[in-house]
């Protein structure tokens, strides 16, 4: 369970969320829509306790973050894996040693259990054979991918993706999609992904926000994204190829966004 409530932040003077009101239940896939720099990344940063409001309460799988101290924030960021954009992983370690890196620090496993994670983890997500090689010779979809290997190895109840389709061709984006399902329907985890692809949004979210300057403007499901009359929605859905097709009825497009 992912909850905020009425959460405020100030990132270097300036306001970037306003009065954020977020409710995301277990086994979820909630999907944060908006231009750039609207505060996207910025809720998904607040949600392992990266950023701490200036007011207002996130409650992360019981715990109410802006109370906790230290070993709170571990508890939390310990049952929970992030898949940051571009896939973040370290050019000088193997495929296999970025997938268990942070079981590595933090040595609670032995290296037999921490190398059964990595390939069973690496084999989720189809990247098995490319344990020995570097990341300078992945694409940037298999980069992507190992990122998810390295996100799940440790059992995390929650994933947050940043732009998790951002660079990929179609095949690759697809791909990427069916991996968070499968998480979701085969694991149980509850995710968060932040994106402008809409027909990524449609393919995995159970739950949509849009947020606009720093607020909320619509929280609900797929079909009300579609026939909401704020403005501000309706033309981000127009930039993003959707309108004239908003005439549409939405079910219709739905199906089309989602690729069925």
């Amino acid at each position: 369970m992912i909850r905020l409530e009425h959460v405020y932040l100030t990132l270097g003077g300036s306001q970037v969320l306003k009065d954020i009101n977020l409710d995301l239940e277990p086994g979820g896939t909630g999907v944060i829509l908006g231009a750039s720099g609207s505060g996207k990344t910025t809720i998904l940063r607040i949600i392992p306790g990266l950023y701490r409001p200036d007011s207002g309460k996130v409650f992360v799988n019981g715990d109410e973050l802006t109370a906790v101290g230290e070993e709170g924030l571990y508890r939390v960021r310990e049952n929970t894996g992030m898949v940051f954009q571009g896939g973040a992983l370290f050019d000088s370690l193997t495929v296999g040693e970025n997938v268990g890196y942070r079981l590595k620090e933090l040595g609670a496993l032995p290296d037999s259990e921490i190398e059964a994670r990595v390939r069973k983890s690496l084999s989720f997500v189809g990247m098995e054979d490319t344990i020995d090689l570097m990341p300078a010779e992945l694409s940037g979809g298999m980069k992507k991918r190992v990122a998810i290997a390295r996100g799940i190895a440790s059992g995390p109840k929650i994933m947050l993706y940043d732009e998790p389709t951002a660079g990929l061709d179609p095949v690759n984006a697809y791909n990427m999609t069916m991996l968070i399902n499968r998480l979701k329907e085969e694991e149980g985890v509850t995710s968060v992904v932040v994106t402008h692809d809409l027909p990524a949004a449609f393919a995995v979210a159970t739950k949509v926000a849009f947020i606009h300057e720093g607020g909320l403007v619509y929280v609900g499901d797929k079909e009300g994204l579609l026939s909401t009359g704020v403005e501000s929605v309706r033309d981000f859905l127009r930039h993003s190829g959707c309108l004239p097709a908003l005439s549409k009825p939405a079910g219709t497009l739905g199906s089309e966004l989602m690729g069925l």
